[in-house]
């Protein structure tokens, strides 16, 4: 638990580091449904303006009580614009989303949204 949480604290700490580029928009993401029932699913389309130093992307849902992360690997320049993260079977929670594209020399942009999983009515 205690690798957990300092990991979580170290990638907080590097999402802070790469939250802007030059001003621009490399990085954008959407996450879908805003509200939805629980167990949750949540759609996350994360458009990158790829350069040829990209080597990720992460996208990260968590909430007080729960974290998941999927990663990919992108080409450089070769990368397509849209990728696609679906996170199923979220328990209730109000999730912070978060987007990460890594280049050789580290984060270079973050994106993020929310979202939030209530309990689905009539069930325990």
């Amino acid at each position: 638990m205690r690798t957990v949480l300092s990991t979580a604290i170290t990638c907080s700490f590097m999402l802070l580091a790469a939250s802007t580029l030059n001003g621009g928009e490399t990085l954008r993401l959407r996450v879908t449904p805003a509200v939805g029932s629980a167990p949750g699913f949540l759609t996350v389309r994360v458009n990158v303006d790829a350069v040829a130093d990209d080597r990720f992307l992460e996208v990260v849902a968590e909430s007080p009580d729960f974290y998941r992360s999927s990663q990919i690997s992108i080409d450089g320049r070769n990368a397509s614009r849209l990728s696609v993260f679906e996170f199923r079977n979220l328990p209730t929670g109000l999730y912070h989303v978060t987007g990460v594209l890594v280049g050789v020399h580290g984060p270079r942009a973050t994106a993020w949204g929310l979202a939030n999983v209530v309990p689905t009515p009539g069930r325990p």
